[in-house]
C-alpha cells in the first residue's frame, strides 16, 4: 500500500518529532518475521517507552537528516523496523532480547547522538544495568555517608546515657544499705 505525498509528509513529521526527543535509534531487519511476533515486540516496546515502527527507508532518511542521527543512513537498507527511545539502554535491551529469541529479527545497528553503533555495540549496551538500577545504586552510594553520620550522631547521646548509668550504678553500689 503506497502513501500519497501528504501521508508521507505526515509520517516524516511524526517520526521527526520522535527523533528530536530521542537519545537512541536502533534499526533491525525483520525479513520473514510473522505478524504475531511483530505484535509481541510492539507491545514490549510500548511498555518500555520505545517508539517502534516499520518505515520506508527513504522516509526514515528524511526524518534523521540534519539531526545527530544522520550517520545512521548507511544502515538503512532492506526491510527495517526502527526503535526510537529516550532511554538507550531500555531500547537496546528490548530489541536485543527479542532478537535472541527470533533469528529472523536481526539488529543492523543503531545510533546515539553523533555516535553510530554496530550490532555488537548495541548488544553491549543491552548488557548495562537499566537507568532505574543505576539511579538506585547512585542513591544508595549518596545515602551511605549520611546514614553513617546520623548513626555517629546517635552514638554520642547513647554513649553519654550509658556512662551516666554506669556512674549511677557505681554510686548505688557504694552507698551503704540503710536499715530502718
Amino acid at each position: 500500500m503506497s502513501l500519497n505525498l501528504e501521508e508521507k509528509k505526515a509520517v516524516v513529521a511524526e517520526v521527526s518529532t520522535q527523533v528530536a526527543k530521542a537519545q537512541a535509534i536502533i534499526i533491525a531487519e525483520y525479513r520473514g518475521l510473522g505478524v504475531g511476533h511483530m505484535t509481541q515486540l510492539r507491545a514490549k516496546a510500548r511498555q518500555s517507552g520505545i517508539y517502534f515502527r516499520v518505515l520506508k527507508n527513504s522516509l526514515a532518511r528524511r526524518a534523521v537528516t540534519d539531526t545527530p542521527f544522520t550517520g545512521l543512513s548507511e544502515y538503512m537498507v532492506g526491510p527495517l523496523a526502527y526503535g526510537i527511545a529516550s532511554d538507550p539502554v531500555a531500547a537496546a535491551k528490548v530489541l536485543h532480547e527479542f532478537s535472541k529469541g527470533n533469528d529472523k529479527f536481526v539488529i543492523k545497528g543503531g545510533a546515539m547522538a553523533n555516535l553510530v553503533m554496530s550490532s555488537k555495540e548495541i548488544a553491549d549496551l543491552a548488557s548495562l544495568p537499566s537507568r532505574e538500577a543505576l539511579l538506585s545504586k547512585l542513591l544508595g552510594t549518596m545515602q551511605a555517608p549520611v546514614a553513617n553520620f546520623v548513626r555517629t550522631l546517635n552514638e554520642v547521646p547513647t554513649s553519654f546515657v550509658r556512662g551516666l548509668a554506669v556512674v549511677r550504678d557505681q554510686k548505688q553500689a557504694a552507698e551503704p544499705v540503710s536499715s530502718h
